[in-house]
This record gives C-alpha cells, sequence and structure tokens, in this order.
C-alpha cells in the first residue's frame, strides 16, 4: 500500500512539474488569466484605411475590457503579405494578432508564387468581424450613367478608360478583373499604394473607374464628386435605396464581398483563442460599436465562432484561386 501511496505522489508531482512547464513555454503562470500584459495588433495596411479604422476601434474596446494597452502596429506592403509574415513568425502566446481581409487571406496563396507563410497552416482563425458592401464609381465626367452604360462605352473605347486599386494582386484588382471578364470589356488598370490615394485618382479624373466600398465613397457620393452606378450583389442597401444592384443590371451571376477577420499565430492555446474570440463577439453587440458601423454604411457585422471563420477562409480562397485562373492576373 505505502509503495502504491508513493508511486500515486510522484505521478502527481509530474503532472505539477510539466503543467508548470507548460505555461512557462507559453509565458503564462498556471491559474494566470489573460492577458497579463500589452497585446499587439498588427494592420498589414497603412493607417486610415477601413481596416485600420475597425482595428483602432476594436482595440480600445479591449483594452478598456481587458485593462491591457492593445497597441496598433501598421505593417503595410505586398498586399497584406508583409504585416502576416510578422505575425506568423511571432510566438504563439496570444499577444500578437492581426486584423486581415480577403486579400492576404484569400486571394494571395494563389497570385503570389511565393508566399512567406501558408495561411492554413501558419495561423489559427479567431474570428470573422465584419463583411463590406461594394460600389461600381465612375468619375462624374465619364459619359455612363448606368452600368450597361459603361460596359457599352468601354466597348467602344477598348483600354481607353482606366481603373484604380489599392495595388496590384489587391482585392479590388482582383475584383475588377472579374468584372472585365465577365462584361467583355478592357480597361487599363492604375494601382495605387492606398485606398485614398486611389479613391483621389477617380475623383481628379485620373482613372475613371473603381470599385469601391460604401463608408469610403459615400460622402464624395453625395458631394457629386463621384457618381455610383450599381451596388455589388443582389441587395440595395439603405444608404442609396433608389441605386439599382448589379443582379439587377443584368449581372445575376456576379457578385463578390471584402470580408474582415482577426488571426492569430499557429499553435496559439485554445483557450486564449477562446477569450479572444468571446472579447470580439462582445464588442460586435455593444450598442456603440454597431452605432458606429452602421454610420460608415455598408457594413454587415458578423461574428461567430473560429471554426466558422476558418471554413470562410477555405471556401475563398477557392472561389479566389479560380477568379485568378480564369482572369490570368498577375502581381506585375
Amino acid at each position: 500500500m505505502r509503495v502504491q501511496t508513493l508511486q500515486a505522489v510522484w505521478l502527481r508531482l509530474a503532472i505539477a512539474l510539466l503543467s508548470l512547464l507548460w505555461a512557462s513555454a507559453w509565458g503564462q503562470s498556471p491559474g494566470t488569466p489573460y492577458p497579463t500584459k500589452p497585446i499587439r495588433f498588427v494592420v498589414p495596411y497603412p493607417a486610415g484605411a477601413g481596416n485600420d479604422l475597425l482595428a483602432r476601434m476594436m482595440g480600445q474596446k479591449m483594452a478598456e475590457r481587458f485593462g491591457q494597452p492593445v497597441i496598433i502596429e501598421n505593417r503595410p506592403g505586398a498586399g497584406g503579405n508583409i504585416g502576416l509574415d510578422f505575425v506568423a513568425r511571432a510566438a504563439p502566446d496570444g499577444y500578437t494578432i492581426a486584423i486581415a481581409d480577403t486579400g492576404p487571406l484569400a486571394i494571395n496563396a494563389t497570385l503570389y508564387p511565393k508566399l512567406p507563410f501558408n495561411v492554413q497552416r501558419d495561423f489559427t482563425p479567431v474570428i470573422s468581424l465584419v463583411t463590406f458592401q461594394y460600389l461600381l464609381l465612375v468619375n462624374p465626367a465619364v459619359k455612363a450613367g448606368s452600368l450597361t452604360e459603361l460596359v457599352a462605352l468601354a466597348k467602344s473605347e477598348p483600354g481607353k478608360l482606366n481603373y484604380a486599386s489599392v495595388g496590384n494582386g489587391s482585392f479590388v484588382h482582383l475584383a475588377t478583373e472579374l468584372f472585365k471578364s465577365r462584361v467583355g470589356i478592357d480597361m487599363t488598370h492604375v494601382p495605387f499604394k492606398a485606398s485614398p490615394e486611389a479613391l483621389q485618382s477617380v475623383v481628379s479624373g485620373e482613372t475613371q473607374v473603381m470599385f469601391v466600398n460604401v463608408q469610403a465613397s459615400a460622402a464624395l457620393i453625395r458631394a457629386d464628386k463621384l457618381r455610383a452606378l450599381a451596388v455589388v450583389g443582389q441587395r440595395r442597401i439603405p444608404e442609396f435605396p433608389e441605386l439599382p444592384t448589379t443582379s439587377e443590371a443584368g449581372l445575376a451571376d456576379f457578385g463578390f464581398r471584402a470580408w474582415f477577420g482577426i488571426v492569430a499565430p499557429a499553435g496559439v492555446p485554445a483557450t486564449i483563442i477562446m477569450t479572444l474570440n468571446e472579447e470580439f463577439n462582445r464588442i460586435l453587440r455593444l450598442p456603440d460599436v454597431r452605432d458606429r458601423l452602421d454610420k460608415m454604411g455598408g457594413i454587415e457585422i458578423s461574428g461567430g465562432t473560429p471554426e466558422q471563420f476558418a471554413g470562410l477562409i477555405r471556401d475563398e480562397t477557392a472561389a479566389w484561386g479560380k477568379v485568378v485562373r480564369q482572369t490570368g492576373a498577375t502581381i506585375d
């Protein structure tokens, strides 16, 4: 009996020691609540972009709840790849996370011949935050008052119209190439480093066409500095209820969505992922957050589980991979 008792004691001591070593490996003491130090929140795009504004709003709410600073760190470049590569290489302790979108999480896997990371292998999905509704916009000087008229104009003058994007390989670039392929037109791509620059190029007339989200373009449309021709998809929007959809304009099978979500490095403990997931779901339910998102315009709140976000990433990677191959789009 004494031998069995000693064996039981040694077993409990061994388990306790392993628990301490495991906790030490992740920078957490056993029983210590997460977080206990500042969280680095990486935005793989320049300051002022839509996802940057979203991250700052979320980060403020996180800091208030957790009692720890949430540091927004912009790491733009290469279509979001630079920022995400930084996160992929970070310690898997829950203290480095990123807000990322359709481009680096779904499009770039096919578009870039050599990515420094693998989305499925190197990241843990946390939550899908929101989706953005897009509009087809033109400079007011363009002699087209509808999607049909724009297509006719582009066909009559192949390559003369310039379209803006936020960079080679960006979501807007691929979406416009999909549109060109679908309606059979030729327009010249003019890439810019950031959304404000691209949008201003359409306002000035340097470029003439661009797909832009409602939040970024609504004020310019109301000021008659841009003309909206259609809402992408099958549903009209309350911000511009008179604006027809691309489906109503005859493109029933044409549509795309830009979504934003949170990822962490692969290997972050499941308990921390769930803590983050619950926190972001909580923030998305806050009345003041929902009110701000409503006022931004054209934004649909998502939320949900890490598994649901992982499924979205898988599905969208397959869908955009087909677009890249069908259109022949490149980052050059």
